[in-house]
Parts: C-alpha cells; sequence; structure tokens
C-alpha cells in the first residue's frame, strides 16, 4: 500500500483484513479462555450446592450464598462483556474512521497546493560586457629550447547597468487539463547602460530569456523604438557601440506563460538605481523568498510590490510574487477526537449506570446512537463547520436518550449525564479551548453525581 493512503501510523483499520483477522482471533481466544474458566468456576459451585444437602447448615448456607453471589456476578458479567464487546468494536470503528479522515485531509492539502505547484519563472538579470585586447605570454619548446612568445588575446570585461527600471504585469488563468494556476506574464524592463571607458567600444548586451516558462512571445529588445537583431539566433546577444561617456537605453518586452509563481533574479551582482513593480490582479498574491517590498501598493483588485533600491544593493536570493493558497484550518481535530471518542462513551455509559437503571437493551441502544452520531459528525463536516453538525446532532441526541427513563426524574438524569458526559466533551475538541472546556464537562457531572447521590441517600431515609 502507497504510504500516503495508509493514513495514521500504527493504527489498527478495520479495512486492513490482516489486522482484523489477528485481532479477531485474539479477542476470541481470550474471550473463550474466560468463559470456560466462569463455566467451569459454576459448574463447581453447582455441584458443591447441591451435595451441601449432607452437610451442617452453616456450611450449607455459606454454599448457597456464594452460589448466589456467583449467579448475580453472571448477569453483571454480561454487561461487561457487552460493554467491553462495544468499546473494543467502538475503538476499531474509530480508528478506522480517523485513518480515512486524516488520509482525507492529507488529499485535501495536497490537491490545493497542486494547484499552485510547479517550477517557478525566473528571469535573470541581463548584463552589459566589453572586450579588449590583452597581452600575454606563455613558453614553447622549439629544438629543446624555452622559447617566450608574446601574443594578445581577447578578454572579456564586465560592464555596470547604471539603471533599471522594470514593470511586470500578472494575470492568472488555470490550464483546462490539470485545473492547475497559471501566470501570463507582460514583462517591460528598461535599462540604461553608460561608456565609462575613456575609448570608443563595443558594448555586448546580453540578455537571458525567462527559465522554466510553458510559452514565450514576442521577446523583442529596442534601442530608440527601433528592434536590434541579436549576434546568434541561437543567444540574445545585442552588440552597441557607444562613444565615451555615452548613454544608451534598451527596452525588452516579452509575454509569457508559466507556473504561479515569477522571481528576478539579480545574479548575485551590485545592482543600482533599480527598481521593480510587479502588478497582479487577482487574490492570494504575496512577495516571494522573503526579500520585502519596498513598498506596496492596493488599489481595488491590483496589488503592486515595488522593489526600489536607489544604491547599491547585492541581493543575494530572487525574489518576486507567487499565488499564496489560503491555510486550512483545524486539520486533525476529527481524527485526534476519533480516538479519544471511546473514552468519552465509556465515561458517559458510567454516568448512565450511576444514574439511570441501565438494561442490555439500553446499553445497545446509547452505544448505537452515540457512534452514529460520530459517524454523522464525520463524514459531514467534510461538507460543513464540524461545530454546527454537532449543534444539531446534540439536539437530536438529547431528545432521543430522553427516552432511557422510565419516568420524568429518570429522563432528566439522562438528559444531564447525555450533556455532561457525551456533549460537551466532544464540543471541546472543537473548539479552541479544549482543556477548559473538557474540565467543565468533569466538573459538571462530578456535581451531577453528588446531586443525584444526596437525592437518593433522601429518597431511602424516607422509605
Amino acid at each position: 500500500m502507497p504510504e500516503d493512503s495508509q493514513g495514521i501510523p500504527n493504527l489498527p483499520d478495520l479495512t486492513h483484513p490482516e489486522e482484523l483477522i489477528n485481532f479477531g482471533t485474539q479477542i476470541f481466544n481470550h474471550f473463550l479462555t474466560i468463559t470456560l474458566i466462569l463455566i467451569a468456576f459454576g459448574l463447581v459451585l453447582g455441584f458443591l450446592a447441591a451435595g451441601s444437602r449432607h452437610l451442617p447448615i452453616d456450611r450449607s448456607l455459606f454454599l448457597e450464598e456464594w452460589f448466589g453471589r456467583y449467579t448475580s456476578s453472571i448477569r453483571g458479567f454480561q454487561h461487561l462483556v457487552l460493554v467491553l464487546v462495544i468499546i473494543t468494536s467502538g475503538f476499531f470503528l474509530c480508528a478506522t474512521l480517523a485513518n480515512r479522515y486524516h488520509y482525507w485531509e492529507r488529499q485535501k492539502i495536497a490537491e490545493r497546493a497542486s494547484t499552485v505547484s510547479g517550477e517557478k519563472m525566473e528571469q535573470i538579470a541581463p548584463t552589459a560586457r566589453y572586450e579588449i585586447d590583452e597581452p600575454y605570454s606563455y613558453f614553447t619548446q622549439v629544438k629543446e629550447r624555452l622559447i617566450k612568445i608574446e601574443d594578445i588575446r581577447k578578454v572579456t570585461k564586465q560592464l555596470d547597468i547604471t539603471s533599471s527600471t522594470i514593470e511586470v504585469e500578472i494575470a492568472k488563468s488555470t490550464n483546462p487539463q490539470d485545473n492547475r494556476d497559471r501566470y501570463k506574464i507582460n514583462f517591460t524592463g528598461v535599462y540604461k547602460i553608460a561608456n565609462t571607458l575613456r575609448d570608443r567600444k563595443e558594448i555586448f548586451f546580453d540578455f537571458t530569456p525567462l527559465y522554466n516558462y510553458s510559452i514565450i512571445a514576442n521577446l523583442k529588445v529596442e534601442k530608440n523604438n527601433k528592434k536590434l537583431s541579436p549576434i546568434d539566433p541561437n543567444n540574445y546577444s545585442y552588440s552597441l557601440l557607444l562613444s565615451p561617456r555615452e548613454v544608451t537605453e534598451l527596452k525588452v518586452t516579452y509575454q509569457a506563460e508559466g507556473a504561479p509563481r515569477w522571481v528576478y533574479n539579480a545574479g548575485l551582482r551590485s545592482i543600482s538605481n533599480f527598481r521593480l513593480a510587479a502588478t497582479s490582479n487577482f487574490d492570494n498574491v504575496d512577495f516571494a523568498s522573503g526579500i520585502t517590498p519596498t513598498e506596496i501598493e492596493e488599489s481595488g483588485d491590483r496589488k503592486i510590490f515595488i522593489w526600489s533600491f536607489p544604491e547599491n544593493v547585492s541581493v543575494n536570493n530572487p525574489f518576486g510574487v507567487f499565488t499564496a493558497i489560503s491555510p486550512i484550518k483545524n486539520t486533525g481535530v476529527i481524527p485526534r477526537l476519533l480516538l479519544l471518542a471511546p473514552a468519552f462513551f465509556l465515561w458517559w455509559l458510567l454516568l448512565l449506570y450511576l444514574s439511570v437503571p441501565m438494561e442490555l437493551k439500553k446499553v445497545l441502544i446509547t452505544a448505537g446512537l452515540f457512534f452514529a452520531c460520530l459517524l454523522t459528525l464525520t463524514y459531514s463536516s467534510r461538507f460543513v463547520d464540524a461545530k454546527i453538525i454537532w449543534l444539531g446532532i446534540s439536539v437530536l441526541l438529547i431528545v432521543l436518550t430522553a427516552g432511557l427513563g422510565s419516568n420524568k426524574r429518570e429522563s432528566w438524569a439522562a438528559i444531564i449525564c447525555t450533556i455532561a458526559g457525551a456533549i460537551v466533551p466532544i464540543y471541546g475538541f472543537l473548539i479552541p479551548y479544549t482543556g477548559i472546556t473538557i474540565g467543565i464537562a468533569g466538573l459538571l457531572s462530578t456535581i451531577w453525581l453528588f446531586i443525584n447521590n444526596g437525592s437518593l441517600k433522601k429518597v431511602a431515609s424516607s422509605g
């Protein structure tokens, strides 16, 4: 089984046949052993009681009293066995539901994350360079003699871009094939280059196209509204002949589509007179890589992130924008609640035993109500807020458990036990103040037991 579909590790699951068969075999063996011991003990007491006629009266009465206690214990043992079966079955049911719900939450988070996943579109900052002739020397061997040769080679030097003004308009669309978000980029960059050398030089402007794009179109570099042609069609290098102290302005534009993240990489170089404005017309957009914008403007549906560096600055990480999905809150609440549900049921059942005469039929009805309500809560909470669902279930649970009492007083006792033992503890797991709510439920249960015990004593004394 794939790791993603296993749910919570080391938790039993009724949908795993091997675990179910293994557990059922162990339960059957233990139950059979206990049953045989009780039957044997009962047979021994029965034979002793039958043969007590020939014993003295005091011993005969003693055996008969023990046999009567054994008979009443067997009746109590039926309740104990039923409760153990319900708790065990309920634990496996709740563990299975917790596994399924945990897997569903992980799948939901993965689906939400997949809508904005994918490689980031990364724009590398352009560079300017020039070449100079540099003399150099090397030695070669001619007829066993080392000869020093003087020569000239081309050496590439970098030239700073004096100014960068970039405007990026980002629109979001959806890929119809996989329903993932996509960015539509409209890029405009204006770069100024100055010849700071003493001589007239050929300057090369190298622009690296966008990385990890799906489509890029209309990429062009213009000088004075005139499109420049690259030196080599296979790369984007443009030649400029500049006089000393001459400044030229180049405009780069393109349209692209790709993953829902766009960043600008300064290339680990110092930049100055730099301004980048990224404009988006959709919600849930944020700045990437932790490089905080110097200014954020919001106007209606438009959100503009501005990075402005008038002085020299070196930015190590790429910076830009990405689509931030809204967080999925309150994950893991229902699985934790389901794992503790058998304990809540046991506490509720104990309150009922101490407050209302409970028969085997009533125990089965109580168990059916409780776990049916949990099942409804588990699957309904996928579509509606769990707190609202549980409030509606609580009203129904109160109405139904009122029928556990044979009179008005017992019905009110069953309602109080249901509120203090089941409704409030479960509701406590659905709200932030879990510990306080469960503490209040325990206090209510204790107060009710004191009140109920006192009323029972008054009834006994009056009788």
